[in-house]
């Protein structure tokens, strides 16, 4: 019989949202302007566009639906020769909100430097959840400080029909993106949640789907950290809190729409807590995320000792009198009484 764990549960993870929570707006702003495209524009089409196909008899994702549209403006010529390195390029001019991306080797820091957690081998990893374009950050100055990003992906030069019978494949000197690879909208995002908690994200013979003890799972979600800005992560921050991690959600602090609307999330018991996006070492933001990171790690530690205390035997002992018994006088043993 195989005995023992598949992990060692000792990996806290901070979950992040990006658009509005590690940034004041959208990743897309850089691509416009690269491109010249009315920005404004092009998001005022979008957000008409699930109305007018409805029309028309057809549903479509109000999440994910831009896609579709930079795909036209593609088509179209106002994107034209739009390919995966132009939008990592585009990554590059993000510009974070502040104490970012330094908070998050810092926290990573802050755990990795306190010894009892050293002992417990327990380490912290970033993860980026984000409906928006996976490229753009993966050419942002924070890619580097995290351990994975899920986004939409985009595909340029597709497989032609008739792949498989083809010894050689044309590669386009300039590649175009034509197609989507992969969509993420706001409630996709929960299933990536559990990528994380299983591990199939780190092993892929790991299915998401696949049926694993609670125990077996790499990341705990009550060892997690979800931080987003508001009602369109409704969805994970429910999965987040029933699996018994921690919400937090983030305002601009320049918006006091944004203010009242995480208000509104607490009060109706959407978040844990909420507070400026401001992710200096001394907001109180910052402040927040390391007491509930150093909580989580000590309640790991704490798990372990009593492990530990239930599953190791107390050595044996040598067997002596208590010293009042050794000095007393021995007493003459009674006759025992025996019945005619």
């Amino acid at each position: 019989m195989i005995q023992g764990t598949i992990h060692g549960q000792n990996i806290v993870a901070c979950v992040w949202d990006f658009d509005k929570t590690l940034i004041p707006g959208y990743m897309q702003s850089p691509l416009f302007e690269m491109f010249g495209v009315e920005e404004e524009r092009f998001w005022k089409e979008v957000n008409q566009m699930p109305a007018y196909y409805k029309l028309r008899g057809q549903n479509v994702s109000k999440d994910t639906i831009y896609l579709n549209h930079i795909l036209t403006y593609i088509k179209s010529g106002k994107l034209a020769g739009l390919n995966n390195a132009k939008l990592r390029e585009c990554g590059r001019y993000l510009k974070f909100y502040p104490g970012l991306p330094s908070l998050f080797g810092y926290l990573r820091q802050l755990i990795a430097n306190e010894p009892e957690y050293q002992r417990c081998d327990i380490s912290l990893e970033h993860y980026i959840i984000s409906t928006g374009l996976a490229e753009i950050i993966r050419g942002s100055s924070i890619y580097e400080e995290v351990d994975g990003v899920f986004g939409c992906e985009l595909i340029e030069n597709p497989l032609p029909e008739g792949f498989l019978n083809q010894e050689e494949l044309d590669i386009d000197t300039e590649p175009e993106i034509s197609q989507i690879g992969t969509i993420v909208d706001n409630t996709i995002k929960t299933r990536y949640i559990f990528e994380i908690n299983k591990g199939s994200n780190k092993n892929d013979s790991i299915d998401v789907n696949a049926k694993i003890q609670p125990s077996d799972r790499r990341v705990p979600i009550q060892n997690m950290i979800y931080i987003a800005d508001g009602p369109s992560d409704v969805p994970v921050f429910s999965v987040v809190n029933k699996g018994g991690g921690k919400t937090y959600a983030v305002y601009n602090p320049e918006e006091k729409d944004e203010f009242r609307q995480n208000d509104a999330l607490l009060q109706n018991g959407r978040i844990k807590a909420y507070g400026p996006a401001d992710y200096r070492s001394s907001s109180s933001t910052a402040t927040w995320l390391k007491m509930h990171l150093m909580d989580i790690c000590d309640r790991i530690v704490e798990e372990r000792a009593q492990m530990l205390a239930a599953r190791v035997a107390k050595p044996p002992r040598h067997l002596h009198r208590r010293q009042e018994d050794a000095l007393a006088p021995k007493q003459p043993q009674q006759a025992e009484l025996l019945d005619d």
